[in-house]
């Protein structure tokens, strides 16, 4: 007589073995819950990382001991540590999409790390590239990148250079059909350029919210720009230039 195999049961974690199998003890979570514990591990990591710093600049040791608290004070000089600016400023982060487009003739969705190759004798080497943009939401803004033969130290990397590269913006509100006086926009009409790319920043009324392409968004959300018109030239399929070209108008708002 031949025996029949038994139906396979979810529930017990296997073909009906009487009880709950090894793979059903897990907790079952979703997405949010999976970003929020990864979020609370990187912030309990980077909190034991501050703890265990120790400065090796003048300008660090100052900020360390507590004789300098001012975030402004310190972007006047040259920062040559990312911890001072995480001990001074909260700081939130973001990838940009430099990447090539995974799928046929391109039709895929563009990576965040550019991926590129040199030919050795040995066989090819992988190189990982990543540009990320850091900034409080308030007028602080930084770009940087980063560049290792993995993805995440290219991405670590990355960030490190934006905090280094941290700047101040103004915001106003200029548009002649908005009177809220709410720092919202660009105060005037500023324009950067990066090779071929140009970008041109307009000021807009409260409500309008960005007009401008994706990548360049990210940018202006972290400086904490919510209204602008934008005209943009060159090939701003470049997305390293075009970000660079938005950074230097920004940079602009701030007149000496």
């Amino acid at each position: 007589m031949v025996e029949q195999k038994k139906p396979f049961d979810r529930k017990s974690g296997g073909f009906n073995r009487g009880g709950p199998g090894k793979f059903n003890k897990r907790p079952v979570r979703s997405k949010a819950e999976i970003e929020k514990m990864r979020n609370e591990r990187l912030a309990q990591q980077h909190a034991e990382h501050l703890d265990n710093w120790r400065p090796r600049t003048k300008l660090g040791k100052l900020v360390r001991a507590g004789k300098v608290k001012d975030i402004d004070e310190v972007l006047k000089q040259k920062v040559l540590e990312p911890e001072i600016i995480d001990l001074l400023i909260n700081l939130k982060s973001d990838v940009l999409n430099i990447g090539q487009a995974k799928g046929k003739f391109g039709g895929g969705k563009r990576r965040a790390w550019r991926q590129t190759q040199k030919k050795t004798s040995e066989g090819n080497v992988p190189t990982f590239s990543c540009m990320a943009v850091v900034g409080n939401g308030d007028g602080y803004v930084g770009l940087g990148y980063g560049r290792a033969k993995e993805t995440l130290p290219a991405r670590a990397k990355a960030i490190r250079k934006a905090k280094l590269n941290l700047r101040k913006i103004n915001r106003n509100c200029a548009s002649f059909d908005c009177t809220c006086g709410e720092a919202h926009s660009v105060p005037f009409i500023v324009e950067g350029k990066m090779g071929s790319c140009k970008v041109k920043l307009m000021p807009a009324a409260q409500g309008t919210g960005l007009v401008i392409g994706d990548e360049c968004k990210k940018i202006l959300r972290m400086a904490g720009v919510k209204d602008v018109y934008s005209v943009t030239n060159g090939k701003i399929r470049t997305t390293i230039n075009l970000a660079k070209a938005c950074i230097e108008a920004l940079d602009k708002t701030v007149r000496e």
